[in-house]
């Protein structure tokens, strides 16, 4: 993609500040036009159809600890139970590439109907996401496309958020609390991953083009569990940081602690939309602002992708749903689109108190 058609893309300043999914500004792994959730919807024949075959579906994730994980599988089992399909296992890899491929080396023999899996980075995985095609089961992506596969002949479609627009979000609400040629730190992910590189990418273009006053910087992890010492060092060498855009909120919330007794002037915006996140919102402080997925709706989405390529109906190869911009002022509202259920009474209570 060239700069230009980077620079041409809309900005997501309609969404900031409402808790409604806006328009889809980025485009897929393989430069996909978006297609929404409504062309995937189930209609009672494909459903009946489903339950009269009752496929067996394996579901591989990188986690299953997140939040957003957890509403995801949410989504799919909710919409996997509709056409009776059986789970037969979920897989946490842990954040760990050699261990997602152990587990689609496995699956390629179980050959379960479908796996719907969110690959960890991108050449490493490619060969075991490409037995499992070749095994004849349908496969499901999320997010990613590994190196090498495409459309059709290696997956049936990936499942995503419109990333490019998250990063967007991130950099507006962000932008809000940056003065005047400010300094703000991109804390980003050390792996070859399609979503967090679009967000990166989607909130750098918007702070050149809209904001060409603040310096930008990167700091990359390789797993959640590793962001504390490594934020620890980069505050320390540099105290006159006046924001930072974390990719996804579990190393949000393991940077928080480090920065607020050393900054608590600095401002923060990630992805995702966390119980933790939420609270954090709430009280005040470091974060400003989140771009929120929606995950439940994605997970319900990839099972219904899954069921109308098992029951042999055509899926586009990208389909996308819009993020949406999370503030302290709608962030009991925007919860529930994200999650598929209410805000728990405690964050509606503390809310309310403010």
């Amino acid at each position: 993609m060239s700069r230009s058609e980077e620079d041409d893309r809309p900005t997501a300043s309609e969404r900031v500040g409402t808790d409604s999914p806006g328009s889809i500004v980025g485009l897929g792994p393989h430069g996909e036009r978006p297609a929404s959730v409504d062309a995937v919807r189930l209609s009672a024949e494909t459903l009946a159809t489903a339950r009269e075959r009752g496929f067996k579906v394996s579901i591989v994730l990188h986690t299953t600890q997140s939040d957003w994980s957890k509403r995801l599988v949410a989504g799919i089992k909710s919409a996997l139970s509709e056409g009776g399909a059986e789970i037969l296992d979920t897989v946490d890899c842990g954040y760990d590439p050699q261990a997602q491929v152990d587990a689609l080396q496995r699956l390629a023999t179980a050959k379960p109907d479908a796996v719907i899996s969110i690959p960890i980075g991108s050449r490493v995985v490619a060969g075991a996401f490409r037995q499992i095609s070749a095994a004849g089961i349908a496969l499901v992506l999320l997010d990613n496309s590994p190196s090498g596969l495409l459309p059709e002949s290696d997956y049936v479609s990936v499942v995503s958020c419109d990333n490019f627009g998250l990063g967007q979000i991130a950099a507006q609400l962000l932008a809000r609390s940056i003065p005047q040629g400010g300094k703000i730190c991109v804390l980003t992910y050390d792996l070859d991953f399609f979503v967090t590189a679009q967000r990166d990418l989607a909130f750098c273009t918007w702070m050149r083009k809209e904001r060409p006053d603040i310096h930008l910087s990167h700091l990359k992890f390789r797993s959640p569990d590793r962001v504390t010492d490594v934020v620890e060092t980069y505050v320390e060498a540099h105290c006159d940081l006046g924001g930072m855009f974390v990719v996804w909120d579990e190393p949000a919330i393991a940077a928080m602690p480090v920065i607020e007794p050393r900054m608590p002037g600095l401002a923060i915006t990630t992805v995702d939309l966390s119980q933790a996140i939420a609270d954090r919102l709430v009280r005040g402080g470091v974060l400003k602002g989140v771009a929120a997925q929606r995950p439940y709706e994605q997970g319900r989405t990839a099972a219904a992708v899954a069921l109308l390529a098992l029951t042999g109906h055509p899926v586009p190869p990208w389909i996308a749903l819009p993020g949406i911009a999370v503030t302290a002022d709608n962030v009991a509202e925007a919860y529930q689109n994200v999650g598929g259920a209410p805000a728990s009474p405690e964050l509606l209570m503390e809310k309310s108190d403010d």
